[in-house]
């Protein structure tokens, strides 16, 4: 064992007592940093990884495997659609109530409950088999991730030397990310293994082995506060609910469609009214769980414009390139080494990232995760019925690059303005990150979803117009079609009618391909202007502070010269 192992019996204030300045943790509810012993660093690594990917593999591979899962337990693609949706639900808000339970509770105690109740939910999804009660799983599971998404990064920390624990916080809040590639990667063969049971005693087993991973090898003491007021609960109560009917809203709308589903507008304005209220609460608190005052400061607002954009425009790789390949006929197995690329440059993104760490210029990788989206997405929008994932390598790569790059950074530019004001805004901070991060992502895809289905049907009603039954060249197409059925079709008239419905489906296809062009270009668009819109935040303190030397040297210059004339 390491050094300071042998003081970890000993009472917080204690055990403080035996640590050097840099191994002091720097938030309440955070571990202690001690200087551990090479071979120790490399098990913390080992651990935060393990426990990373167990809390964001599950809905990952629900996520990419919707339609399988909508065909195994039999159900329309409306109720599949929720099975994802519960999970955010759950998920973006559980920080509002973890990231104090750490805080008064301690470490010890977050960690057993986390994982003891994502082993739980595992085992659970082995013993249901309706729609129902995988509903109330996913829900589970969303709460259960949100704990072991913060452990992993925080078993990640342990791993670098003080100088190098930055860069530990930008690889540990990178490893959610992998999971996506990685399911995509691996569940087609535990889908032929026993359909959906094989991939629950997989995440099963994972779960238990990073179960057993931290209880072997725990965390630092924290410090404890006592934290909780009566009130944070009914702000929970309020709050909670009131990002779960948004989250509601964005992942349901564009499949029941916006206008023609009549809970949309009233899950609607129910979240607005429960947010509205859950923040007025807040705002006239004397020690709030959410720091309304703090959070709507300019530069934070600025910070989380620039999150949810970034999360709108990747939904150009998550919703888009994949709905893309769909469309043109490809299925899973033929995607894996577009995933296997993808999860290699979201590995090199995040070693990019964490290499490159300038507390001093953190916008710049923001920036520029924004400009490779905007070239990887225009890229992309010259796609025709022919391309294939072999043509989408590069601007994919592009993407996923991006994709890894920019959270670090992010995340480092909230926690830099947390300790320059108050330590207690760190709860406001990490749910709102949270929140963004989650809702972002669904409001990319609503985004995506609904601007296709919007393009569709309009290059359907251009392409079907163009087409003239006394057209030689639509009469020698349809001739074509209908000959493959020649041999097996004997009536005209029928031999026709398939001739016509299979150039309906060219019709429909292309249509499709030319809507996903469309939204590819509104995202390089839109990340073009946000890396400018960026870039432009990153530069304007070198602008004023240009501006503010000239007119000092000015001054300076009128000032010698009104003493030169007055000798």
């Amino acid at each position: 064992m390491a050094r300071a192992d042998r003081h970890w019996h000993l009472p917080w204030d204690q055990y403080v007592a035996t640590l050097k300045p840099h191994e002091l943790p720097t938030l309440p509810g955070s571990p202690a940093t001690p200087d551990h012993a090479p071979w120790l660093r490399v098990q913390y690594a080992l651990t935060g990884i393990l426990v990373a990917m167990v809390g964001a593999l599950g809905n990952a591979a629900v996520t990419a495997n919707i339609t399988s899962l909508q065909g195994s337990l039999g159900i329309t693609l409306t109720e599949a659609a929720w099975l994802p949706v519960v999970f955010v639900m759950t998920n973006a808000c559980m920080n509002l109530i973890l990231v104090k339970f750490r805080q008064q509770y301690g470490l010890r105690l977050f960690t057993q409950i986390c994982l003891g109740a994502f082993v739980a939910t595992c085992a659970a999804h082995l013993l249901v088999d309706n729609y129902e009660s995988t509903l109330v799983v996913r829900a589970a599971a969303g709460m259960a991730a949100a704990g072991l998404s913060s452990l992993g990064f925080l078993y990640m920390i342990q791993a670098f030397p003080a100088k190098h624990r930055l860069k530990g916080l930008v690889i540990g809040i990178g490893l959610a990310s992998f999971a996506v590639p990685i399911a995509r990667l691996v569940m087609p063969t535990l889908l032929q293994l026993n359909d959906w049971k094989a991939f629950y005693t997989f995440e099963l087993g994972m779960a238990l082995l990073a179960w057993a991973a931290v209880q072997v090898l725990r965390l630092p003491p924290s410090e404890r506060l006592k934290l909780f007021e009566p009130l944070d609960f009914l702000t929970f109560a309020l709050f909670a609910p009131g990002v779960a009917l948004l989250a509601a809203v964005l992942g349901l709308g564009r499949i029941v469609w916006w206008t023609e589903a009549a809970w949309i507008g009233w899950a609607l304005v129910g979240s607005i009214i429960l947010l509205s209220v859950a923040l007025v609460i807040e705002h006239n608190r004397a020690n709030p769980l959410i720091n309304t005052r703090w959070l709507t400061g300019r530069d934070v607002l600025r910070l989380f414009g620039a999150v949810i954009l970034i999360r709108v425009t990747l939904s150009e790789q998550t919703s888009g390139a994949v709905g893309f390949l769909t469309v043109v006929g490809l299925g899973q197995d033929q995607l894996h080494g577009l995933f296997l690329l993808i999860l290699l440059s979201m590995v090199a993104g995040t070693a990019v990232s964490a290499l490159t760490l300038n507390m001093t210029k953190l916008h710049k990788p923001i920036a520029i995760a924004l400009g490779l989206i905007a070239i990887g997405a225009f890229i992309d929008s010259h796609a025709t019925v022919l391309t294939r994932p072999a043509q989408l390598y590069f601007s994919q790569a592009l993407v996923a690059f991006a994709s890894a790059m920019f959270v670090g950074p992010a995340l480092l530019i909230g926690v830099g303005r947390v300790l320059q004001t108050n330590p207690r805004n760190l709860i406001s901070f990490i749910v709102m990150f949270s929140v963004l991060q989650n809702v972002g992502g669904l409001a990319g895809s609503a985004l995506v979803g609904t601007v296709q289905v919007v393009r569709e049907k309009f290059h359907s009603n251009e392409l079907a117009a163009g087409i003239d039954a006394m057209n030689p060249l639509v009469v020698q197409r349809l001739a074509q079609l209908s000959g493959a059925y020649g041999h097996v079709v004997g009536d005209p008239a029928l031999l026709k009618a398939e001739g016509v419905a299979l150039l309906s489906r060219q019709v429909t296809q292309q249509a499709n391909i030319l809507a996903y062009n469309d939204v590819f270009l509104l995202i390089s668009v839109i990340a073009a202007l946000g890396c400018a819109w960026v870039t432009f935040i990153h530069l304007l303190p070198r602008f004023k502070a240009r501006k503010q030397a000239r007119q000092d040297a000015r001054l300076a210059a009128q000032q010698a010269a009104a003493a030169a004339a007055v000798d």
